[in-house]
Parts: C-alpha cells; structure tokens; sequence
C-alpha cells in the first residue's frame, strides 16, 4: 500500500509539472567550428558599437524535473552588438556572462547549481558567446536564425536559434525563447532516482542595445 501511495504521487507529479520546453523551438547544436571568413567585412568595420544595456535586459532560464520546475538567471552579464544599420545580417553579437551571479526561486538550488554537479562556477565562473550568422527567417515566427560559438561548463558548441530582432531608432532588440540538452555541456547530474531532471532547459533572452543619438 505504502510502495502504491507513493508512486500514485510520484505519477501525479510528473502530470502536474509539464515540461516548460514543450511547443518551444529547440536549438540546433553542433561541435564547434572555425568560423568562415566573413564576406561582410567591410560593412562590419563601419558598423555602430552598441552596448548591450544588462539593466534592460534579461538572460534567464527554466529546468525542470518530474515534480516541478524552477526558474533562473543570470544578472550579471555584459556584451556588445556590432550592428550594421544598412544590413542587420553583417551585425555581430558577443556576450560574456558571469556564472557567479546565478540565481533562483530557490537559495538552496542556486548553492547546489553553482556546484560541480551542475555549472562548477568556481572553476567555470564565464559562459561565453560570439554569433557567426545572422540570417533571416526563422522558427516559431522569429524575424532571423542566430548561429554562434557558445561556451559554457567548458565545452564549446555551435549552436542556433531563432530570434525576434528589431533594429529601431532608439535600440537594437533581440528576443528569444529555446532549449537546449544540458547535456551537450557536460551537465550530466541526473537528479534523485525517483525525480529525475530533465536534460533539456529552457533559456529566455531579452536583449536591449541602445543606439547613440545623432
């Protein structure tokens, strides 16, 4: 009775808490590669430097396991977008994350996420990435597909994803909702036997660049 109890809760668990990555495009992710030289050099050299305004803008993240889920950030963070007014394609992203500033819902879980069995920030304490495409269209109604070098846990990838862009008079935006396999970072801690962590993660980015006035 006791062995039926608890799997009974077990179960209505695992219906309670859906997968927050359900219906979401999942990135596309890679070895990492030499990125081809760049037809758009020239255009590149004249683009607008725009910092990337981390007060306005958001990198956060969702995981989940068979009874709930919980959400993150990362506050601390600072980037630039290289951005070509007269072809948004030949702009180029690069942001550099501090991983020690990690936070969730839950003090316990930011302690155990900074730890070896997850992001290791003592060792791993910056998650990098450098886009090497920007190109129109993308999944889910996004304006374009970014494709770029990602560094975290220590492990490089390419990956992509869809985005929401939008380069206006005041600010440069980009907004995205995707998942990715932890996995593919070394991020391999499985959870307890009878709640186990879902290896895909939702990532949320809100990105606002403001642009010079004239």
């Amino acid at each position: 009775m006791i062995r039926a109890v608890g799997l009974t809760a077990i179960l209505l668990g695992a219906v309670a808490c859906e997968d927050p990555t359900k219906d979401k495009a999942k990135a596309t992710v890679t070895e990492a590669t030499k990125p081809a030289p760049q037809a758009e050099a020239p255009a590149a050299a004249a683009a607008e430097e725009l910092a990337i305004d981390a007060q306005a803008s958001k990198i956060e993240f969702v995981g989940s396991k068979v009874t709930g889920k919980h959400e993150g950030s990362f506050p601390s963070f600072t980037g630039k977008i290289a951005f070509s007014a007269d072809k948004l394609e030949a702009s180029k992203i690069d942001v550099t994350i501090d991983m020690t500033s990690l936070k969730t819902d839950d003090d316990k879980l930011t302690g155990h996420l900074k730890t070896a069995d997850f992001f290791d920030t003592e060792k791993f304490p910056k998650a990098t990435f450098v886009s090497t495409s920007i190109k129109p269209g993308g999944a889910s109604g996004a304006t374009h597909t970014i494709e770029g070098t990602l560094e975290l846990h220590g492990v490089k990838k390419t990956i992509s994803f869809p985005a929401t862009v939008n380069a206006a008079a005041d600010a440069v935006t980009a907004k995205s909702e995707f998942s990715i396999n932890r996995k593919d970072f070394g991020i391999n801690y499985p959870g307890k036997t009878d709640d186990l962590i879902r290896d895909d993660v939702l990532i949320k980015l809100d990105i606002r660049a403001p642009r010079k006035k004239s």
